[in-house]
């Protein structure tokens, strides 16, 4: 495992969509630093997969399937692990999807609903029974997936930004609810990130690697790292004093 900048030792965390992209850095990187890590993901052979993965590396990792956009389904993720382990310390609610491509006009509903109903809803769900168990336990720190398109338009994607717009504004809200109680929530807003997400969108638009790297001041694409690295900070007791942010990690996009 090695030195560490931030200790997770003995500390419960949460990972939702942690099968793969930042979901799956943003697990190794808890692990690697001693976290009790909780993967949950739709794809359940995946997620099992990856768990196995991260425990041969020597991290304590289980799976657990979860739907984010379903009540029920959160409520029992949450139940399982305070039943399991008392507590939960830390949360990154980066479940996502990306949604079909198409202007405001062309965008379908079935295609609205489901973003949505993953990105938006799904969050406030995951932050409804986090909170309640964090509030049980003397508080803890949770880190939402918002985006850059959280914070500026991007033509082709209303469903999926207006669900990041709406992320920001809940961890905002959630964030002043719950200081005075020790909890703190942020968010990160990822920019161009070689994710699975993202290189399905680049395969599928001809040109579209060279004319988003041509929109990030660093001219390049970041990594998943990147944005696991700013989400364990965020989690750590170093930004104890840090909530209801929206940081972007862009390689200066939103600067611009």
């Amino acid at each position: 495992m090695g030195k560490t900048n931030f200790d997770y030792k003995g500390k419960v965390v949460l990972v939702t969509g942690g099968v793969s992209g930042i979901g799956w850095e943003t697990a190794l990187e808890f692990a690697n630093r001693g976290g009790r890590v909780i993967i949950s993901d739709l794809r359940e052979e995946e997620g099992k997969k990856s768990a196995e993965l991260l425990r041969e590396s020597g991290g304590e990792v289980e799976f657990i399937p979860c739907d984010v956009s379903k009540p029920d389904e959160v409520e029992r993720l949450i139940s399982m692990i305070i039943k399991k382990y008392g507590k939960l310390d830390a949360a990154c609610n980066n479940a996502g999807i990306e949604g079909q491509m198409g202007s405001t006009v062309e965008c379908q509903l079935e295609n609205w609903d489901r973003v949505i109903s993953t990105n938006l809803k799904g969050v406030w769900l995951c932050l409804k029974y986090e909170i309640e168990a964090m509030l049980k336990t003397g508080g803890g720190s949770i880190v939402n997936l918002s985006s850059i398109a959280g914070l500026i338009g991007f033509p082709g994607l209303p469903a999926y930004v207006a669900s990041k717009h709406g992320v920001a504004g809940l961890t905002k809200t959630a964030a002043l609810e719950f200081a005075a109680q020790n909890i703190r929530v942020n968010a990160v807003c990822p920019g161009p990130i070689m994710t699975p997400m993202l290189e399905r969108i680049m395969e599928s638009t001809p040109g579209f690697k060279e004319q988003v790297v041509s929109g990030v001041p660093e001219r390049r694409i970041g990594q998943p790292k990147d944005v696991a690295q700013a989400i364990l900070f965020l989690c750590s007791e170093e930004a104890s004093y840090i909530t209801g942010q929206c940081l972007p990690i862009d390689g200066g996009w939103v600067a611009q």
